[in-house]
C-alpha cells in the first residue's frame, strides 16, 4: 500500500454512499485518510448522569435502553435506528443515522454505556450516533453502582472519534487506518519539518505522530501528536507569510514626510479628540511611510474606534507630498502623491467617498469614486461644494496623469485598466484575503511599491493575528473616542421576549431602525426530522411582519441573494425605506446606518463572543442611545455566564481572547474563515508555540528565501495555499 494510492483502489468494498461521503470530506488517497485526524478520543469523555446533560455536551452515560426500532427518514429514506436510554436521573432519546442495524444488535432492557454528542430539537435533548458498549454485568437498579466506581472502570472508550458525514462512520475510519498501519504504508514517510527544529521543541517525528494521533497508548501520546501537527500547520503558514514579507520589502517605495503641526491641525477637523491609541497608530504609520521600503501594516480596531480617521490622516500626509522627478533628481513643484482606498462593498465605498470630501474639502484637491455602478468626482466644476458623475474613461485618464490624488472604490481599484501615476499609499478596508497576488498588481514596473495599510474591525486573538497576518506589523485601536455612548446590552430569556418587542416598537415610533439577526437562512428540510430548533431569516421575517411589527417594512439579507439585490436592500435600509432588516451575520462587516440603533440577535449561544460584539457594533454609529438584545434559549448556566461577558468586557479584543479560552479554538468559527484546520486552531491557544513557529520561519526564510534546501516544506506550503509564491 502506497500513500498516493486511491481509496477506491485500496478499499474495493466501498459502497457508492461511502464513496460520495469520502469525496464530500475531500478524502481521495491513502495520504488524505492518514491526515484525517480524530476530533477527540472517547476515553476523554466526561461521564454524566442523564439529568445533568446539556446541549453541546460530549458525554458518556450509563443506562438501560428501550423502545428500540428501525425506520427510514421521511423524505430521504435514510435508514436509521432510534430508542431511549434511562438511568436513575432521567431518560434521553438516542438516534443512529445510517446505522439501523444497531437496533438489532442491542435489545430492549440491555445495560449499555454510550458516548456521543448531545443536541437539542423541538422535543428536547437527544444523543446522535453514539458509540456503544454493552455492560452485561452492570446492575441498573442502584444509584450507587451507576455513578460510582463500584466494579466499573469509570472511563469512556479507547478509540478515536473522527469527523463524519452522511454515509460514513467513525468506526469505518478507525478500521481503515488500522489497515494502513498493518500494511506498513508509513514506514518510509519523509518528514517536512527539519530535524533540528523537532529536537529543539521536543516534537515527535511525522511517522510517530501519525501513529500516536490515530492510536494513542495514552493521553500524553495523543497530546504530543496534536502538538506536533498544530506546530507544523502554524509553521507552514508563517513560512509563507515571512516569504511574502521579504519579497514585498525588496521593493522601493515613496518616502512620505510629515510635519507634526500639520497632523495636529488635520486631526482637529474630526468631531472628536484623537484617542491615545489613534495617536500611537498614526505615529507608527508615519514612521513606516517615511522609509524607502514599503509599509505593510494591519490596523485592528472595534467598529467606531476611529480607523477611518487614522487612514485619512495617512492619506492627508501622502497628498501633501510632491512626487519625485527622477529626470532632474528632485521633488516636483506640482502634483501630489496618490492614495487608493479600497472598501469591501459599493455602499461603504460611497460612504467613505462622502466622508473624505468633508475631511479634504479645505485642500482643493480632486477626490474620485470608482465602483461597478459608475464613477464620481469631487469637486464639480458646476458646483464646487458637490460631486459630479463622470465617465470611467475620463476618470481613468485623470488617475493615470496624476490629477486625482485620492481614489476610493471597491476591488475595481486594482484592475489592470486602473493605472496610477504616483500611487504611494493603499488602504484596504476589511479585505482579509488581500494576499501576495493582489499586492504584486500594485508594484510598478520600475519596482516602486505603495505603502500598504490594511484595516479590520474583526476582533481576533493576538496569536491568530500573529499567524494569519504574519507578514504585517500590527497596530491596535483598543479604546473608543471620549463621550461615545456604550450600547445598552441585555440578555433576553424566552419569558422577556414580548417586553423586548414593546421596547423596540417605541424606538421604531421615534424613527429609529432595527436589525434582527438569525443563525440560519431557511427553515430546515423536514426530512432531517431532528433538525435544531434555530430561527431562520426567511421564516422569522414573515413571523415578525404577521405577528409583531405589522405596520413596519421588513427587508431580508443573507448570503444566498445576489450581489445586486444585497446592494439594493442595504441602500433601502440606509435611506429608511426599510424599518427592520432581518439578516444573517452577513451584516457583521457592513454598512454605516446611523439611524439603526437597535439589534436583536436570535440564537445568540450559537455565535462567538467576538462575533456578537461585532454584530452589536452595527448600532453605534450615531449620538442616539443604542440597544442590543441578546435572545438566548440556552438554559445552561455556563452559556448564560459566557454571554454576560458582553456586558462587562471593555473591547472586542478582550472578548476574542475570552472566546478562545472558554469555547476552544475548534469552536471559534474562524478556522474555515482563515484557512486553518481545527488542529491548527489548537495552536492558536498557545502564544509560545505561535511565537516559536514565527521565529523559526523568519530564521529559515532569512537563511534560504526560496527554501531550496527544504523541498518538502516548499511543497507543503504550495499545497496549503496558492497565495505563497516561491520561485
Amino acid at each position: 500500500m502506497h500513500l498516493g494510492d486511491t481509496l477506491e483502489k485500496k478499499f474495493p468494498r466501498l459502497t457508492e454512499e461511502q464513496k460520495r461521503a469520502l469525496r464530500k470530506l475531500g478524502l481521495f488517497s491513502v495520504s488524505d485518510l492518514l491526515f484525517h485526524f480524530p476530533v477527540r478520543y472517547s476515553n476523554l469523555s466526561e461521564i454524566k448522569k442523564i439529568g445533568d446533560l446539556s446541549h453541546g455536551d460530549t458525554a458518556t452515560i450509563y443506562g438501560k435502553v428501550s423502545k428500540l426500532k428501525t425506520k427510514k427518514a421521511f423524505r430521504s429514506k435514510i435508514p436509521m435506528a432510534e430508542g431511549e436510554i434511562e438511568d436513575m436521573t432521567g431518560k434521553i432519546k438516542i438516534v443512529w443515522f445510517n446505522q439501523a442495524y444497531l437496533a438489532k444488535m442491542i435489545r430492549d432492557g440491555d445495560a449499555v454505556k454510550l458516548t456521543g454528542k448531545i443536541s437539542s430539537g423541538k422535543n428536547g435533548l437527544f444523543m446522535t450516533n453514539p458509540e456503544y458498549e454493552k455492560m452485561p454485568n452492570m446492575p441498573i437498579d442502584t444509584h450507587d453502582t451507576l455513578f460510582n466506581k463500584n466494579g466499573i472502570e469509570n472511563t469512556g472508550f479507547s478509540y478515536p472519534i473522527y469527523p463524519e458525514t452522511r454515509g460514513i462512520t467513525s468506526k469505518w475510519f478507525y478500521h481503515a487506518i488500522q489497515k494502513i498501519f498493518k500494511n506498513r504504508a508509513i514506514e518510509d514517510i519523509e518528514d517536512c519539518i527539519p530535524e533540528d527544529i523537532l529536537k529543539r521543541y521536543h516534537l515527535p517525528s511525522l511517522r510517530t505522530s501519525l501513529i500516536w494521533i490515530h492510536k494513542p497508548r495514552n493521553m500524553k501520546n495523543a497530546q504530543a501528536a496534536r502538538k506536533r501537527f498544530a506546530f507544523e500547520e502554524v509553521f507552514s503558514i508563517q513560512l509563507g507569510r515571512q516569504h511574502d514579507k521579504l519579497e514585498y520589502k525588496k521593493n522601493k517605495s515613496f518616502k512620505i514626510n510629515s510635519r507634526k503641526k500639520d497632523i495636529e491641525e488635520f486631526l482637529q477637523r474630526f468631531p472628536f479628540n484623537a484617542t491615545n491609541a489613534q495617536k500611537k497608530s498614526i505615529e507608527a504609520i508615519l514612521k513606516d511611510i517615511a522609509k524607502n521600503a514599503p509599509m505593510s501594516r494591519l490596523l485592528e480596531g472595534d467598529v467606531g474606534s476611529g480607523k477611518t480617521a487614522v487612514a485619512a490622516t495617512a492619506a492627508y500626509v501622502a497628498v501633501n507630498n510632491k512626487p519625485f522627478d527622477h529626470a532632474v533628481g528632485r521633488l516636483q513643484t506640482f502634483g501630489s502623491l496618490q492614495t487608493a482606498y479600497m472598501a469591501p462593498t459599493e455602499i461603504l465605498a460611497i460612504q467613505h467617498f462622502e466622508s473624505f470630501i468633508q475631511y479634504f474639502r479645505h485642500l482643493q484637491i480632486n477626490i474620485a469614486l470608482i465602483t461597478g455602478s459608475g464613477c464620481r468626482k469631487f469637486p464639480s466644476k458646476i458646483n464646487p461644494v458637490g460631486w459630479t458623475t463622470i465617465s470611467r474613461t475620463q476618470l481613468l485618464k485623470w488617475v493615470a496623469n496624476g490629477e486625482i490624488p485620492i481614489l476610493i472604490g471597491t476591488h475595481a481599484l486594482i484592475q489592470k485598466s486602473v493605472k496610477f501615476k504616483n500611487l504611494a499609499l493603499v488602504v484596504i478596508d476589511e479585505q482579509h484575503r488581500f494576499g501576495t497576488e493582489q499586492r504584486r498588481k500594485l508594484v510598478r514596473k520600475n519596482g516602486l511599491a505603495p505603502h500598504l495599510l490594511s484595516m479590520t474591525a474583526t476582533p481576533i486573538p493576538r496569536t491568530l493575528a500573529l499567524t494569519i497576518y504574519g507578514d504585517l506589523d500590527l497596530s491596535l485601536l483598543d479604546e473608543m473616542p471620549a463621550g461615545r455612548k456604550r450600547v445598552i446590552t441585555e440578555i433576553i430569556t424566552p419569558d422577556k421576549r414580548e417586553e423586548t418587542y414593546e421596547k423596540t416598537k417605541k424606538e421604531l415610533k421615534n424613527g429609529r431602525q432595527l436589525y434582527v439577526i438569525c443563525p440560519r437562512i431557511n427553515e430546515p428540510d423536514p426530512e432531517k426530522e431532528l433538525a435544531l430548533n434555530v430561527k431562520s431569516v426567511v421564516e422569522e421575517a414573515k413571523r415578525l411582519k404577521k405577528e409583531i411589527f405589522l405596520e413596519y417594512e421588513i427587508g431580508i439579507l443573507h448570503s444566498k441573494i445576489s450581489k445586486g439585490e444585497k446592494e439594493k436592500v442595504m441602500k433601502d435600509f440606509a435611506e429608511g425605506k426599510i424599518n427592520i432588516l432581518c439578516a444573517t451575520s452577513v451584516v457583521e462587516v457592513g454598512v454605516n446606518v446611523p439611524n439603526a440603533t437597535m439589534i436583536i440577535i436570535e440564537g445568540a449561544e450559537r455565535f462567538g463572543l467576538a462575533q456578537l460584539h461585532q454584530l452589536r457594533g452595527r448600532v453605534i454609529r450615531s449620538s442616539h442611545q443604542a440597544y442590543c438584545y441578546i435572545f438566548a434559549d440556552a438554559k445552561s448556566g455556563k452559556t448564560i455566564a459566557r454571554l454576560k461577558a458582553l456586558k462587562t468586557a471593555k473591547n472586542g479584543f478582550e472578548l476574542a481572547e475570552l472566546d478562545l479560552a472558554l469555547r476552544g479554538a475548534g469552536e471559534l468559527g474562524g478556522g474555515k474563515q482563515w484557512g486553518i484546520t481545527d488542529i491548527g486552531m489548537e495552536a492558536i491557544k498557545n502564544i509560545k508555540m505561535v511565537e516559536a513557529a514565527r521565529l523559526e520561519a523568519a530564521r529559515l526564510i532569512s537563511e534560504d528565501p526560496e527554501l531550496a534546501k527544504y523541498p518538502l516544506l516548499k511543497q507543503k506550503i504550495r499545497q496549503k495555499s496558492g497565495e505563497f509564491h516561491f520561485e
